[in-house]
């Protein structure tokens, strides 16, 4: 099974001083970088794909420009944009910097387990909280996607046919403020 990574770097915050993408990993990447190359540790042939900015040390990757209207507009956007083939598209945003190998194959295995025919998008329900982003998309829903008309990601959801997983991987907790990021910094160096 081919899996592409959709990785989502075009967010107008910057309450942590820059873009989030831009910032500083604690492995030596920026945390877009650190994301691809997670991703390409599993599926090293797999397409990438950035909707929005541009990754700095990753200048060979496509991207696809952000609308700037959220994440459910670029998903939608990106859905209607030509593509490489991909069986499944890993949609991600770029805050989501606790992914790690280990967690990425684990979430691919339980979501094919759980769709083997690829026939849902295939979300996580970690804390309670659906987690859209972190999610995986069927290529074979991606005609569909771009014709939905919502304006939130949980619109798009509800449009398409999907299927929730409960799930305790880590990688879906978002770094959304500088006590988040100095916490994960402190984490990572304890390993």
């Amino acid at each position: 099974m081919k899996v592409g990574l959709v990785l989502l770097t075009g967010g107008r915050g910057t309450r942590m001083g820059t873009l989030k993408h831009d910032l500083a990993h604690p492995s030596g990447h920026t945390w877009g970088g650190w994301l691809v190359a997670v991703f390409r540790a599993v599926f090293p042939d797999g397409p990438v794909q950035v909707v929005g900015e541009a990754l700095r040390g990753w200048g060979d990757l496509p991207v696809l420009a952000d609308p700037r209207q959220g994440p459910a507009v670029a998903l939608r956007h990106w859905a209607a944009a030509p593509a490489p083939e991909a069986d499944l598209w890993w949609l991600l945003a770029c805050d989501q910097v606790r992914w790690t190998e280990a967690d990425l194959r684990t979430w691919v295995a339980s979501a094919q387990a759980a769709d083997p025919g690829l026939e849902a998008w295939v979300l996580g329900r970690r804390g309670g909280q659906l987690q859209t982003l972190g999610s995986l998309l069927p290529h074979r829903l991606r005609p569909a996607l771009a014709q939905t008309e919502g304006g939130s990601l949980r619109e798009l959801v509800a449009a398409l046919p999907h299927r929730i997983l409960p799930t305790e991987l880590a990688g879906w907790w978002d770094l959304d403020s500088r006590e988040d990021r100095a916490l994960y910094n402190s984490e990572w160096e304890g390993c």
